[in-house]
Protein backbone atom coordinates (compact mmCIF):
# COMPACT_ATOMS: atom_id res chain seq x y z
CA UNK A 1 0.00 0.00 0.00
CA UNK A 2 2.75 2.48 1.02
CA UNK A 3 6.19 2.20 -0.55
CA UNK A 4 9.12 4.48 0.26
CA UNK A 5 12.44 4.15 -1.54
CA UNK A 6 15.55 6.20 -0.86
CA UNK A 7 13.74 9.01 0.95
CA UNK A 8 15.94 12.00 1.69
CA UNK A 9 14.88 15.10 3.57
CA UNK A 10 16.68 18.18 4.82
CA UNK A 11 16.16 21.27 6.92
CA UNK A 12 18.25 23.88 5.20
CA UNK A 13 21.73 22.39 4.80
CA UNK A 14 21.15 19.73 7.45
CA UNK A 15 20.03 16.41 5.99
CA UNK A 16 17.67 14.58 8.34
CA UNK A 17 16.91 11.47 6.27
CA UNK A 18 19.57 9.64 4.29
CA UNK A 19 17.86 7.27 1.88
CA UNK A 20 15.12 5.77 4.06
CA UNK A 21 13.24 2.84 2.51
CA UNK A 22 10.23 1.06 4.00
CA UNK A 23 6.91 -0.43 3.00
CA UNK A 24 3.54 -0.95 4.63
CA UNK A 25 1.32 -3.60 3.10
CA UNK A 26 -2.48 -3.38 3.03
CA UNK A 27 -3.91 -4.46 6.38
CA UNK A 28 -0.54 -4.38 8.14
CA UNK A 29 0.46 -2.51 11.25
CA UNK A 30 4.08 -1.42 10.94
CA UNK A 31 5.99 0.45 13.64
CA UNK A 32 8.84 2.90 13.19
CA UNK A 33 11.15 3.06 16.20
CA UNK A 34 14.02 5.31 17.12
CA UNK A 35 15.30 7.84 19.62
CA UNK A 36 14.46 11.54 19.52
CA UNK A 37 16.03 13.10 16.45
CA UNK A 38 16.26 9.82 14.55
CA UNK A 39 14.02 11.10 11.76
CA UNK A 40 10.70 9.40 12.58
CA UNK A 41 8.52 12.52 12.52
CA UNK A 42 10.30 13.86 9.43
CA UNK A 43 9.47 10.60 7.66
CA UNK A 44 5.79 10.93 8.53
CA UNK A 45 5.70 14.61 7.56
CA UNK A 46 7.15 13.72 4.16
CA UNK A 47 4.52 11.03 3.66
CA UNK A 48 1.75 13.47 4.60
CA UNK A 49 2.99 16.25 2.32
CA UNK A 50 3.95 18.52 5.19
CA UNK A 51 7.67 18.48 4.32
CA UNK A 52 8.98 18.36 0.76
CA UNK A 53 11.46 15.49 0.28
CA UNK A 54 14.91 16.27 -1.10
CA UNK A 55 14.88 12.98 -3.01
CA UNK A 56 13.48 9.49 -3.18
CA UNK A 57 10.22 7.87 -4.20
CA UNK A 58 6.95 7.76 -2.21
CA UNK A 59 4.01 5.76 -3.55
CA UNK A 60 0.55 5.05 -2.17
CA UNK A 61 -1.25 2.17 -3.85
CA UNK A 62 1.24 2.48 -6.72
CA UNK A 63 0.68 6.22 -7.20
CA UNK A 64 3.47 8.79 -6.69
CA UNK A 65 2.51 11.11 -3.83
CA UNK A 66 5.65 13.11 -3.04
CA UNK A 67 4.31 16.26 -4.75
CA UNK A 68 0.72 16.10 -3.48
CA UNK A 69 -0.72 18.52 -0.93
CA UNK A 70 -1.99 17.15 2.40
CA UNK A 71 -5.62 17.70 1.40
CA UNK A 72 -5.15 15.56 -1.71
CA UNK A 73 -3.55 12.85 0.37
CA UNK A 74 -6.49 12.84 2.78
CA UNK A 75 -8.83 12.45 -0.18
CA UNK A 76 -6.74 9.50 -1.37
CA UNK A 77 -7.21 7.76 1.98
CA UNK A 78 -4.29 8.82 4.21
CA UNK A 79 -4.85 10.46 7.59
CA UNK A 80 -2.41 11.50 10.29
CA UNK A 81 -2.54 11.90 14.05
CA UNK A 82 0.26 14.43 14.66
CA UNK A 83 2.73 14.20 17.51
CA UNK A 84 1.36 17.27 19.31
CA UNK A 85 -2.31 16.53 18.45
CA UNK A 86 -2.80 20.01 16.89
CA UNK A 87 -6.44 20.36 17.90
CA UNK A 88 -8.41 23.57 17.51
CA UNK A 89 -8.42 24.57 21.19
CA UNK A 90 -11.33 27.03 21.02
CA UNK A 91 -13.61 24.56 19.23
CA UNK A 92 -15.68 21.85 20.88
CA UNK A 93 -14.96 18.15 20.83
CA UNK A 94 -17.73 17.61 18.27
CA UNK A 95 -16.50 20.43 16.03
CA UNK A 96 -12.93 19.12 16.09
CA UNK A 97 -14.18 15.67 15.12
CA UNK A 98 -16.39 17.03 12.35
CA UNK A 99 -13.40 18.85 10.85
CA UNK A 100 -11.81 15.47 10.22
CA UNK A 101 -14.49 14.85 7.60
CA UNK A 102 -14.05 18.16 5.77
CA UNK A 103 -12.75 16.54 2.54
CA UNK A 104 -15.50 13.93 2.37
CA UNK A 105 -18.28 14.08 -0.17
CA UNK A 106 -20.48 11.40 1.39
CA UNK A 107 -21.91 13.78 3.98
CA UNK A 108 -24.88 11.53 4.73
CA UNK A 109 -22.59 8.97 6.43
CA UNK A 110 -20.60 11.43 8.54
CA UNK A 111 -23.07 11.19 11.43
CA UNK A 112 -22.68 7.41 11.44
CA UNK A 113 -18.91 7.71 11.65
CA UNK A 114 -19.20 10.25 14.47
CA UNK A 115 -21.28 7.70 16.36
CA UNK A 116 -18.54 5.09 15.80
CA UNK A 117 -15.93 7.46 17.20
CA UNK A 118 -18.07 8.01 20.30
CA UNK A 119 -18.43 4.23 20.59
CA UNK A 120 -14.65 3.91 20.44
CA UNK A 121 -14.18 6.74 22.97
CA UNK A 122 -17.21 6.82 25.33
CA UNK A 123 -15.56 9.60 27.33
CA UNK A 124 -15.92 11.95 24.35
CA UNK A 125 -19.60 11.10 23.99
CA UNK A 126 -20.12 12.55 27.46
CA UNK A 127 -18.64 15.95 26.54
CA UNK A 128 -19.28 16.80 22.85
CA UNK A 129 -19.66 20.53 23.62
CA UNK A 130 -16.58 20.82 25.83
CA UNK A 131 -13.79 22.98 24.40
CA UNK A 132 -10.73 21.04 23.32
CA UNK A 133 -8.46 23.36 25.33
CA UNK A 134 -10.08 22.22 28.57
CA UNK A 135 -9.58 18.49 27.98
CA UNK A 136 -6.91 16.38 29.64
CA UNK A 137 -3.97 15.17 27.57
CA UNK A 138 -5.49 11.72 27.20
CA UNK A 139 -8.84 13.14 26.12
CA UNK A 140 -7.14 15.39 23.58
CA UNK A 141 -5.39 12.36 22.12
CA UNK A 142 -8.76 10.61 21.83
CA UNK A 143 -10.07 13.61 19.88
CA UNK A 144 -6.98 13.63 17.63
CA UNK A 145 -7.39 9.94 16.79
CA UNK A 146 -11.14 10.31 16.35
CA UNK A 147 -10.65 13.29 14.04
CA UNK A 148 -8.33 11.24 11.81
CA UNK A 149 -10.82 8.37 11.71
CA UNK A 150 -13.55 10.76 10.56
CA UNK A 151 -11.67 10.98 7.24
CA UNK A 152 -12.27 7.23 6.76
CA UNK A 153 -8.58 6.54 6.08
CA UNK A 154 -7.26 3.36 4.56
CA UNK A 155 -3.80 4.28 5.89
CA UNK A 156 -3.51 5.85 9.35
CA UNK A 157 -0.26 7.52 10.43
CA UNK A 158 0.13 7.71 14.21
CA UNK A 159 3.00 9.91 15.38
CA UNK A 160 3.86 9.25 19.05
CA UNK A 161 0.23 8.71 20.16
CA UNK A 162 1.20 7.97 23.78
CA UNK A 163 3.62 10.86 24.26
CA UNK A 164 3.25 12.38 27.74
CA UNK A 165 0.38 10.11 28.80
CA UNK A 166 -0.01 8.25 32.11
CA UNK A 167 0.63 4.47 31.96
CA UNK A 168 -3.06 3.55 32.21
CA UNK A 169 -3.85 5.84 29.28
CA UNK A 170 -0.95 4.43 27.29
CA UNK A 171 -2.48 0.98 27.59
CA UNK A 172 -5.90 2.31 26.60
CA UNK A 173 -4.50 4.03 23.51
CA UNK A 174 -2.79 0.81 22.41
CA UNK A 175 -6.02 -1.13 22.92
CA UNK A 176 -7.75 1.46 20.76
CA UNK A 177 -5.12 1.09 18.04
CA UNK A 178 -5.65 -2.68 18.14
CA UNK A 179 -9.39 -2.11 17.64
CA UNK A 180 -8.74 0.20 14.67
CA UNK A 181 -6.43 -2.42 13.21
CA UNK A 182 -9.11 -5.09 13.61
CA UNK A 183 -11.44 -2.92 11.54
CA UNK A 184 -9.08 -3.28 8.59
CA UNK A 185 -7.25 0.05 8.70
CA UNK A 186 -3.58 -0.10 7.68
CA UNK A 187 -1.38 1.60 10.28
CA UNK A 188 2.10 3.13 10.39
CA UNK A 189 2.87 3.66 14.07
CA UNK A 190 5.69 5.93 15.24
CA UNK A 191 6.29 5.21 18.90
CA UNK A 192 9.05 5.36 21.54
CA UNK A 193 7.46 2.62 23.65
CA UNK A 194 9.18 -0.08 21.63
CA UNK A 195 7.88 -3.00 23.68
CA UNK A 196 4.20 -2.16 23.22
CA UNK A 197 4.69 -1.11 19.60
CA UNK A 198 6.43 -4.33 18.62
CA UNK A 199 3.87 -6.46 20.45
CA UNK A 200 1.12 -4.80 18.42
CA UNK A 201 2.80 -4.45 15.01
CA UNK A 202 3.38 -7.06 12.32
CA UNK A 203 6.75 -5.63 11.35
CA UNK A 204 9.06 -2.86 12.41
CA UNK A 205 11.85 -0.56 11.30
CA UNK A 206 14.48 1.09 13.49
CA UNK A 207 15.79 4.52 12.54
CA UNK A 208 19.07 5.99 13.76
CA UNK A 209 20.23 9.43 12.63
CA UNK A 210 18.16 9.26 9.47
CA UNK A 211 19.12 5.72 8.45
CA UNK A 212 17.15 2.47 8.69
CA UNK A 213 19.50 0.27 10.70
CA UNK A 214 17.19 -2.66 11.44
CA UNK A 215 14.03 -4.06 9.86
CA UNK A 216 12.04 -7.24 10.22
CA UNK A 217 9.11 -9.01 11.77
CA UNK A 218 8.21 -7.73 15.21
CA UNK A 219 8.92 -11.03 16.94
CA UNK A 220 12.45 -11.06 15.54
CA UNK A 221 13.05 -7.43 16.54
CA UNK A 222 11.82 -8.11 20.08
CA UNK A 223 14.47 -10.78 20.38
CA UNK A 224 17.27 -8.79 18.74
CA UNK A 225 19.97 -7.89 21.32
CA UNK A 226 20.50 -4.49 19.72
CA UNK A 227 16.82 -3.60 20.08
CA UNK A 228 16.73 -4.97 23.62
CA UNK A 229 19.76 -2.96 24.68
CA UNK A 230 18.77 0.32 23.02
CA UNK A 231 14.96 0.34 23.28
CA UNK A 232 13.81 -2.33 25.72
CA UNK A 233 16.10 -1.60 28.64
CA UNK A 234 18.00 -4.83 28.19
CA UNK A 235 14.88 -6.90 28.93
Amino acid sequence: MLEIEGLRAAYGRIEALHGVSLRVGAGETVCLLGANGAGKTTTVRCIMGLHRPAGGDLRFEGRPIHRLAPERLVRLGIAMVPERRDLFPELSVADNLQLGAYTRRDRHTVADDLARVFELFPRLRERPRQLAATLSGGEQQMVAIGRALMARPRLLLLDEPTLGLAPNLVQMIFETIATIRARGVTILLIEQNAHLALRLADRGYVLETGHVVLAGESRALLGDPRVQESYLGGV
